[in-house]
């Protein structure tokens, strides 16, 4: 069964400037989202918004159920946002089993993380830490996911095997996702939404991202 998260009438303003206004995104299960544009033009906004995480006008549902507080609803929705969110002291051990993700899959994948299930976040680089996070997020059992720059500071073969896992696991799941590195975006989403001046516009290819003026051929 096919599920679906919508997002409409949302509308934000700070100090008096509007930031998002006509908003609409669709995700569904079985397919990635992208979720592209310029700095400060809102994606973070926006993805708070969906989680309910930042109040303002706004109606996000999910199979037609509003849904304003999507935090309290990880079986449906989760967020990896720009930040670390989980606390230093935990180890990987307890991390996985919170978010009941296998940890010899993570290490089979990742096999610099063999021998180091004890370890608290705390102690990983940035990169590492960033990959547990996101690991944990993808393979959480939600309906949906949101993920905010999820390739900041991995290297280029932890990139191919995220987008790798992205790809298998966006069957169980529906995937809303933005970075900075859009290509990677263009190559794994369905469907791409381009935010611009406080409006989503649906685009279908790198060259309607040119005519709208995001990227140059």
């Amino acid at each position: 069964m096919t599920h679906i998260l919508e997002a409409d009438g949302i509308q934000l303003e700070f100090d008096g400037r509007k930031i998002l206004s006509g908003i609409y995104v669709k995700c569904e299960t079985g397919k990635i989202t992208g979720l592209l544009g310029r700095n400060g033009q809102g994606k973070s906004c926006l993805m708070n918004i969906i989680y309910g995480s930042l109040s303002s006008e706004k109606s996000v549902r999910i199979d037609r159920k509003s849904i304003p507080e999507g935090f309290r609803n990880p079986d449906l929705i989760r967020y990896l946002p720009q930040f670390h969110f989980i606390p230093h002291s935990l180890s990987l051990h307890r991390i996985f089993r919170d978010f009941d993700v296998n940890y010899r899959s993570f290490q089979a994948i990742f096999p610099e993380f063999i021998h180091r299930e004890k370890d608290s976040i705390g102690k990983l680089s940035g990169g590492e830490r960033r990959l547990v996070e996101l690991y944990t997020i993808i393979q959480s059992n939600s309906q949906f996911i949101m993920l905010d720059e999820p390739f900041t500071m991995l290297n280029p073969l932890q990139i191919e095997k995220v987008k790798a896992l992205l790809i298998e696991e966006k069957k169980n799941k529906g995937i809303l996702m933005t970075d900075h590195l859009y290509r990677h975006i263009v190559d794994l989403a369905d469907s791409l939404y381009l935010l611009s001046n406080g409006r989503t516009v649906l685009t279908n290819s790198v060259e309607d991202l040119t005519i709208l003026g995001y990227t140059k051929l």
